[in-house]
């Protein structure tokens, strides 16, 4: 109940991406993270961001990720103006601050400018796909997945999964107890260091209890009998994971040839000209018919799996 209040964690709604399997939507997700590190021309990069937001909101996820767009904005500022600041190597000099001592020529140039831009557009979009992962993949069913290959460490993802919403819950409950205070309680930067600390301090005393139990069921014997590995396996894989279970859907079949078709794309950005941009020396990134049509199959890509809207009830 918890998790479905929270504007950031994994709710069940009618979208073909919630319908589909948590491996194969992993999958998609990775597809979009690798298809963002092997990309660098801008207007490929922005295609992208431009199919994940449109992805978003197809999967009724939208309003989460134009919030996660905000915040992405605040953190691209100060990466564009580091490299600005940092960099030397540009040819183009928009602005000379002068002897910086031991940073050398203050000499700000537009190459170095572009390159920040380019890499906090990379960030921003790591940012939007992994907001849309968490929040249309189902963690338990993934990791229910994962118990195969490292049951121990399937339990402790799944553990701290589940503390998530807690952690946010007590961080509301304490930050509105706050508010209620006769003078309004602290204000700014000390009152959110100090919520923080409160929070950590209950997360490490929630910790503490739940280790406790799991001690006194037995988790840390060398040897874990049949009946213990039974209750470990209801608690790693609930019942709705449980039922989950079942054939691929079509939905499947979609992502998963939606995700092979961005990895192609990638990878024909990776061994060709047919998007090529250069930061340095001198800006260098044209855009051709080549480059349209790679912005135009990765919109296809991306957002195709989206039309079949059959079978996506919770």
């Amino acid at each position: 109940m918890l998790s479905a209040q929270r504007p950031f964690f994994y709710r069940r709604l009618a979208s073909p991406l919630h319908a589909t399997g948590a491996g194969v939507g992993a999958l998609w997700a990775l597809s979009l993270t690798l298809a963002t590190l092997a990309i660098f021309q801008p207007l490929v990069l922005l295609s992208l961001m431009v199919a994940v937001l449109g992805a978003g909101a197809m999967a009724g996820v939208g309003g989460q990720l134009r919030r996660t767009l905000r915040t992405a904005a605040i953190v691209a500022v100060p990466i564009v103006a580091v490299n600005v600041l940092v960099s030397r190597e540009g040819l183009t000099v928009f602005a000379r601050l002068g002897d910086l001592g031991p940073f050398g020529q203050g000499d700000l140039t537009l190459e170095a400018l572009v390159y920040g831009a380019v890499i906090a557009l990379k960030v921003s979009l790591l940012m939007l796909v992994t907001t849309l992962a968490s929040l249309t993949i189902d963690p338990d069913e993934l990791l229910g997945g994962l118990r195969r290959l490292s049951f121990r460490s399937a339990l402790t993802a799944s553990l701290a999964t589940r503390m998530m919403p807690l952690l946010a819950a007590d961080a509301g409950r304490l930050a509105e107890a706050r508010r209620t205070r006769p003078d309004g309680g602290q204000q700014g930067a000390r009152a959110r260091v100090a919520l923080v600390g409160a929070v950590v301090g209950g997360s490490l005393d929630r910790a503490m209890d739940v280790a406790a139990t799991l001690e006194l069921r037995g988790f840390a014997a060398a040897r874990p009998t049949a009946g213990r590995m039974m209750w470990l396996r209801r608690l790693v894989t609930p019942a709705r994971a449980r039922a989950s279970i079942r054939t691929r859907s079509r939905h499947d079949i979609a992502f998963s040839l939606s995700a092979v078709c961005v990895l192609a794309l990638s990878l024909l950005v990776r061994v060709s000209a047919i998007a090529p941009f250069q930061a340095y020396p001198l800006v260098h990134a044209p855009v051709g018919w080549g480059t349209l049509a790679l912005c135009v199959a990765l919109l296809v890509a991306v957002l195709a799996p989206f039309c079949d809207r059959r079978g996506i009830e919770p």
